[in-house]
């Protein structure tokens, strides 16, 4: 559909009538739904990286002229279904609902997970797993699952828990983001969704052993787009 607008300008040369043409589309919404990997935290910060350099802005320059809108919804701190007693009401479960009403919703990546790995809540990774399946279920509610990727997350450095890092965690945290890959491929394939693990092709940065580097956020986006294209998706 396409619909033109003008106006006159009286300080415009020669006082002429300037007409622009402006096309509306009808745009298929990627959700990216996810924690501090999503949002884009910069390693050792509290900031966030430009649009262009996270992931998602990544994505959002390849998908854009394609018809596809990329729409960030990365929390930092956000678990799967999980209360974490320093950082309340960030259980994904609970946002999941706010996009039921979105009509051209077309497909969502969720990654999820390492928050949950935080030794004040003391998750088993099938715990987790059953944290993501939950996830899941609530998108399934209005998203085909065939269009659902789910990515399990980068690992823990070995050093993530020191001090100078994230305390948050410690050295079983480390154990259980290890032993996501598996568990959330089985979960995938349960549920019938897309799997992806993020660890596959991105590490975390060397500043604190958690978050992404400008290298990583390129990588993945190159995985998750391959992925998709695989599929069919975009």
């Amino acid at each position: 559909m396409k619909t033109a607008w003008c106006w006159k300008a009286a300080d415009w040369p020669n006082n002429q009538i300037y007409c622009n043409l402006r096309t509306k589309t009808e745009m298929k919404q990627i959700l990216a739904f996810g924690d501090s990997n999503t949002w884009g935290l910069i390693p050792g910060t509290i900031d966030r990286y430009p649009e262009y350099t996270r992931w998602t802005g990544i994505l959002r320059r390849i998908v854009t002229p394609k018809g596809y809108r990329i729409l960030e919804d990365g929390v930092v701190g956000r678990t799967t279904v999980f209360e974490d007693p320093v950082r309340p009401f960030r259980k994904g479960i609970d946002s999941i609902a706010h996009y039921r009403s979105m009509e051209d919703l077309h497909t969502v990546i969720m990654m999820l997970g390492t928050n949950d790995c935080k030794k004040a809540l003391r998750n088993t990774p099938e715990q987790i797993g059953d944290g993501i399946e939950q996830c899941i279920s609530r998108f399934e509610e209005f998203v085909s699952p065939e269009k659902i990727l789910v990515l399990s997350p980068i690992l823990l450095g070995e050093n993530v828990w020191h001090p100078d890092k994230d305390p948050a965690f410690d050295r079983q945290s480390i154990e259980t983001s290890a032993a996501l890959k598996e568990i959330y491929r089985a979960v995938a394939a349960k549920k019938g969704c897309l799997f992806l693990a993020a660890s596959d092709h991105a590490a975390p940065s060397s500043v604190d052993e958690e978050h992404l580097s400008i290298e990583g956020h390129v990588y993945l986006a190159s995985a998750i787009l391959k992925k998709l294209t695989e599929a069919g998706l975009i």
